[in-house]
């Protein structure tokens, strides 16, 4: 199966326990902000615990969280806070919100994916309940959060997100992944990290980090959409 983005969309691939791409996605948001650009993000889901065939583990984020944080510290992280016995086990619950609120509008997906992941990182929620989620999305401006209930509740989210899964896996490197519709795509953009010692037990380094290419990144979406007006 390919992947193919609309014009003016940018295709994302992640998960919202993934500390890199809520990196990728702030500065998306804001270079669109900044350069006031008709461009929406389309949220795939890239299933960590899945690929990984194990939970997200806590000491993993304990490690990146320090370095990650630095380079977007306005985000407010923050290391957990509570008991670890309540670090949420599985995302696949807040990823299916996320697709689930894409049932009313871009904006809605948009809006709950970065208030779930900054429930995570900054507020130490467990965004593996269902309350939880629906309490975070009760918080979003544009996210209906009863209606999002339902669609839980029916499930009628997950089987496309599944199937879209399953079908590009493979042509996904990681979380992020950025497609574009002129056929390009980008991992993990404007950065370059190596780890010193076994993720878990060692630390990420960041080599290089040059936030400027997410306003290209935005442009190129944004000129795609020109040139189909």
């Amino acid at each position: 199966m390919s992947i193919q983005p609309r014009k003016g969309t940018i295709v994302v691939y992640t998960d919202v326990a993934c500390a890199w791409s809520t990196v990728a996605i702030a500065r998306l948001l804001r270079a669109r902000d900044e350069l006031r650009a008709d461009v929406r993000l389309d949220h795939r889901l890239f299933l960590l615990e899945d690929v990984n065939r194990f939970p997200i583990p806590k000491r993993f984020l304990d490690s990146e969280i320090p370095v990650v944080g630095a380079l977007e510290p306005n985000l407010g992280w923050a290391l957990w806070q509570h008991d670890p016995a309540d670090w949420p086990v599985t995302t696949l619950p807040a990823n299916e919100a996320v697709h689930a609120a894409k049932e009313q509008s871009p904006q809605a997906a948009e809006e709950l994916d970065l208030a779930l992941r900054m429930a995570l990182f900054r507020d130490s929620r467990c965004i593996a309940l269902h309350h939880e989620i629906l309490d975070v999305a009760s918080e979003c401006e544009h996210v209906d959060a009863t209606a999002l209930g339902e669609a839980l509740d029916d499930g009628r989210a997950r089987a496309a997100m599944m199937h879209d899964y399953r079908a590009n896996r493979d042509l996904v490197q990681g979380s992020p992944h950025l497609f574009f519709a002129d056929g390009s795509d980008v991992h993990n953009p404007g950065i370059e990290l190596h780890w010193v010692g076994e993720q878990g037990a060692g630390f990420p380094v960041v080599d290089r980090d040059d936030p400027d290419v997410f306003a290209e990144l935005v442009k190129r979406a944004a000129a795609d959409h020109e040139e189909e007006r």
